[in-house]
């Protein structure tokens, strides 16, 4: 198996690179460009390709929920819709959403599966991506998950996706919190789905900005996975 990270900041891209030697992510190619500079055809032969890869999570998430075949992700950056001062919330009109970019390489290679995850309050963002992606003919899966469904000691709730390549015979994509066996409300999230998540070495402190929160992920997928079957589909074909 061999993946793409495209990642622009280095100190994520060292430690990416520290990862794989350590063989904590799948090996592979990182690719420190924007986006805007990646080609179709920079993307042969992957079986795992990651954008805005940041310290590899979701590459970490794949691995705990046992996913096998082809799969794209990427986690788009959130300051255009983020409620954090430093985000000033410009959306649509800001210079740092990537998704138009990241939409124009799914409509080029058309993945089997693609998983992203975006700030839980960005509806319009994920109505858009939405859109996009049924327009290629994608069924399209969603729900706002926070991290203290698996444990964790902060809230930071997010919406994750899935879009897989429409085919003839295949179940409508249902995904949400109930059906990831997560739990919402703080009081009773404790201690639900405990694992190691990160490892240590990726706990740098300027990283944990783009780090998602791989066992949630994990969650996401493996109920992808059990809603459609994926594990025993041919997914990952591409054009």
């Amino acid at each position: 198996m061999t993946a793409y990270y495209n990642e622009i900041d280095r100190h994520c891209c060292d430690w990416l690179s520290n990862l794989m030697d350590a063989e904590m992510i799948t090996p592979g190619r990182i690719d420190d460009r924007s986006i805007v500079d990646v080609g179709p055809d920079d993307l042969d032969g992957y079986e795992r390709v990651h954008f805005f890869a940041g310290i590899g999570g979701w590459d970490r998430a794949l691995n705990l929920a046992g996913w096998r075949g082809s799969v794209w992700t990427g986690s788009c950056p959130c300051p255009p819709f983020s409620s954090a001062a430093r985000g000033r919330r410009a959306g649509f009109q800001d210079h740092r959403d990537f998704w138009p970019a990241w939409r124009s390489l799914i409509a080029a290679r058309a993945p089997g599966v693609v998983f992203g995850e975006q700030v839980a309050h960005g509806s319009a963002w994920i109505d858009r991506t939405s859109d996009d992606l049924e327009a290629m003919d994608y069924e399209v899966g969603a729900a706002v998950l926070p991290a203290v469904g698996v444990g964790k000691d902060h809230t930071r709730p997010r919406v994750y996706f899935v879009g897989y390549a429409d085919r003839d015979g295949q179940p409508s994509l249902r995904v949400d919190g109930e059906v990831a066996g997560l739990r919402r409300d703080r009081g009773l999230s404790r201690g639900v789905v405990q694992t190691d998540g990160l490892p240590a070495r990726m706990a740098v402190f300027s990283a944990f900005g783009n780090a998602i929160v791989p066992e949630l992920a994990a969650e996401f997928i493996g109920a992808a996975m059990t809603a459609c079957t994926l594990a025993s589909q041919p997914w990952g074909s591409e054009k």
